[in-house]
């Protein structure tokens, strides 16, 4: 029997946002009866925090306006928040200029802080590696209690775009590929933010974006056309969005991009019929950057005015930047073009978000120069930081047990542009992280090696461009080494939004210096530095030991240390399938079936779904991961039939001969239904630590609900059928299989 939910979703019903206190609502709408339009326009205006300036650029044309001219715009009520400053000083130089407008509506202070503020952790991307929600969380609330110790109330995070094209920059900021991790991370994300109560002094209201399908920009291009079906943009892009909601997210941010031809922030359907109605999301939605301005270019908009109209008809409640509202929306209003009814709740929705914060009573919230100097920073956050770092690495290639290296080893070339730069730990979107410097590998390398050890440095080359003698130098370092540590891969600049690449590939310099290094015959760890997935060419596709490092922040150099010498075990799972070859993209592992699969083994004539030059596969799989010993699952249970609820079974054992850790992974495929279904789909996975020869058993939840798909109507169904189920290492990996049915 099919069973129909007209719900968008088939997760759990998206829980309505805490009701405010009488008092609180009866304070909004006192407020919005005496409001102007044009003070109801600034609440609706966002700005970049030119009163207390981060110190460096984070977008383009952010200092429009000095802070006495700033200053002068919150006194006469024409801005709403401020994002991207720094420091409690000059936010209370802010707030007390807001309070004195005319009806002192506090400020609310955002920013982008989307893996650290001044003590930067991997990059998200990193971070799911981990496939920890728990240690998301942990890290999302270390995250909240630094950056509202330096004034702030509000992050623009998490990024729960889902990324099927690694050439796209943002890949960086987001959990990877799959739609069940991210859902997972997504919420953990928010809950750590967030907290239990987002009026507590360390609470960060959370901000998923971009809303929606960002992720699947035309070839993987920065803001260029979104194109998919109804049902690619519920069953992949949607989930993510609603599990964040479900954990209570305080508001929204519309991506910048268009949706089927239409720009999200001038998107009604996306924005209202979605949004709003399907899916019950009563938190304000944020403008991206200048986004609403960008709609004439898109061709959307004949001028600002127009734009600004399209925008809040659409349902796009707050401008970024561009002042369009303050500037047009007093006359659209009285004109008739944007009804003040729109207006209206588009300002109580902004209101709102500042009571639940608790600044109506409490206006200088998280604003307290004792927090500032003792909450940033800490050894207790340094030390999740270097957890986290740690947990993140993945082992992609160890042949011959190159890893762990012996603490005996004495001779050690460390050669890349990115053994000796701390500028280059952090990664895109690292917000003050330059105020804290973090510790690179060569330095962590000399703080642990004995002192009869040597260790020679030899860039080689720089990140995009030879350097004079550098290549000869870094071959002399090698042969006289007893082994390599080639840290090479992508700059900080080059992951990250406006970050795309048409070739995801180690860099010619460095390809070129991997190359002759690895000619030297001396054993070789590849250490990649990368915030997407790559794919490996020549000698850095074959080196004996590969680990994927990601940017993993300031304690990039004692991780990667501890991972080195085995003080540590690589436990990191990929959320991101590394090709063999850039034309493969986009690619993920939960693809369509094709009619023509192709065979177990390449056969030379054609005919099957397969590139000429290159398998149906990747080189390393969504998943993957080794570690410093071994693993067999030894059996299966799953239930004869799926029910509401279930659950699978799997026996775990450590064959090797050190304690070690690893992540058991569910996937699923129903063999025949309405619509055709990917291959594997991930829905559940587990970590399990165990001493050499201990065995565990796992139970891993799976419900009739876990298998439900999009129909032809739009509507999430279940239909009858056999499901196919693998309890596996990766997403490649047969493991153990097993069947059942829906009835």
């Amino acid at each position: 029997m099919i069973q129909r939910r007209s719900i968008l979703l088939h997760l759990a019903a998206l829980p309505l946002w805490p009701t405010l206190a009488r008092a609180a609502q009866d304070r909004i709408e006192d407020l919005i009866a005496r409001m102007t339009i044009e003070e109801k326009a600034g609440q609706l205006s966002c700005f970049s925090d030119t009163v207390r300036p981060l110190g460096r650029p984070t977008n383009p044309g952010e200092a429009a306006r000095d802070a006495a001219a700033m200053l002068a715009a919150i006194r006469a009520g024409q801005v709403g928040m401020l994002f991207n400053g720094h420091g409690v000083a000059g936010a209370r130089r802010a707030q007390r200029a807001a309070l004195r407008s005319r009806l002192g509506i506090p400020l609310v202070f955002a920013a982008d802080v989307i893996h650290g503020y001044e003590t930067i952790f991997p990059i998200p991307l990193a971070e799911a590696a981990a496939f920890d929600p728990d240690l998301s969380q942990r890290i999302a609330r270390a995250v909240a209690r630094e950056a509202t110790a330096g004034g702030l109330h509000w992050t623009f995070a998490p990024m729960v775009d889902v990324a099927r094209d690694q050439r796209w920059g943002r890949v960086a900021e987001g959990a990877g590929e799959d739609v069940h991790l991210g859902c997972l991370l997504a919420a953990a994300r928010v809950r750590g933010f967030q907290g239990d109560d987002l009026s507590a002094e360390d609470a960060l209201c959370a901000t998923p974006k971009h809303f929606a399908g960002y992720g699947a920009v035309t070839g993987g291009m920065e803001y260029a056309a979104v194109d998919m079906s109804p049902a690619t943009l519920r069953s992949v892009h949607l989930p993510p969005f609603a599990a964040a909601f479900a954990a209570g997210a305080g508001a929204v941010m519309a991506s910048f991009t268009d949706v089927d031809g239409v720009p999200a922030t001038a998107n009604r359907p996306l924005l209202t019929g979605i949004l709003r109605d399907a899916m019950a999301f009563r938190g304000p939605c944020v403008s991206d950057y200048q986004a609403d301005r960008e709609l004439i270019a898109h061709g959307a908009a004949i001028d600002e005015a127009d734009a600004a109209r399209r925008a809040i008809l659409a349902g796009t409640d707050v401008s970024m930047q561009s002042g369009l509202y303050n500037a047009h929306l007093p006359a659209l209003v009285a004109a008739g073009r944007v009804p003040m009814a729109r207006v209206d709740a588009a300002v109580r929705r902004v209101l709102a978000l500042k009571a639940r914060l608790g600044l109506f009573e409490r206006p200088f919230r998280s604003l307290d120069p004792a927090a500032e100097r003792t909450r940033i920073g800490t050894a207790q956050t340094r030390a999740l930081a270097r957890e986290a770092a740690t947990r993140a690495v993945v082992l992609l290639r160890n042949e011959g047990a190159l890893l762990p290296l012996a603490k005996t080893t004495r001779r050690i070339a460390l050669i890349g542009p990115f053994g000796a730069d701390p500028a280059q730990l952090d990664g895109p979107w690292s917000f003050a992280g330059y105020r804290r410097r973090g510790i690179d590998l060569a330095t962590a390398l000399r703080q642990r090696l004995p002192a009869a050890a040597t260790l020679t440095v030899a860039p080689g080359c720089g990140i995009t461009a030879a350097v004079e003698g550098g290549i000869a130098a870094a071959v002399a370092a090698a042969r006289d080494a007893d082994v390599v540590l080639l840290a090479i891969g992508e700059g900080a600049d080059m992951s990250g939004e406006a970050n795309s690449r048409t070739a995801i590939t180690v860099p010619a310099a460095q390809q070129a210096l991997a190359d002759a290094v690895a000619a030297t015959g001396t054993p070789l760890v590849v250490l990649l530095r990368h915030g997407r997935a790559l794919a490996l060419e020549g000698a850095v596709a074959a080196a004996p030991a590969i680990l994927a490092t990601w940017f993993l922040g300031c304690e990039t150099g004692p991780a990667l240390v501890d991972i080195l010498f085995g003080d540590a075990e690589p436990t990191g799972r990929l959320p991101v399938s590394f090709p063999f070859a850039t034309g493969q993209e986009p690619w993920s592992y939960d693809r369509l079936p094709t009619g023509r699969p192709p065979p177990p083994e390449p056969q030379p004539q054609g005919g099957t779904g397969r590139w000429r030059d290159a398998p149906d596969a990747a080189r390393y799989a969504f998943g993957h991961g080794l570690g410093y010993t071994r693993f067999a699952i030894e059996g299966v249970g799953v239930p004869p039939v799926l029910g509401e609820t279930g659950e699978v079974t799997a026996t775990v054992r450590n064959i090797g001969a050190r304690r070690g850790t690893h992540v058991v992974q569910l996937y699923v495929r129903q063999r025949v239904a309405s619509r055709a279904r990917p291959v594997r789909q991930l829905k559940g996975f587990a970590r399990v630590t165990l001493d050499p020869g201990a065995a565990a058993t796992l139970s891993l939840p799976l419900g009739r609900n876990d298998l439900a798909i999009v129909d032809a109507d739009g509507r999430w169904a279940v239909e009858p059928g056999v499901v196919d189920i693998w309890i596996a290492s990766s997403a490649a990996d047969t493991g153990r299989h097993a069947a059942t049915s829906l009835g």
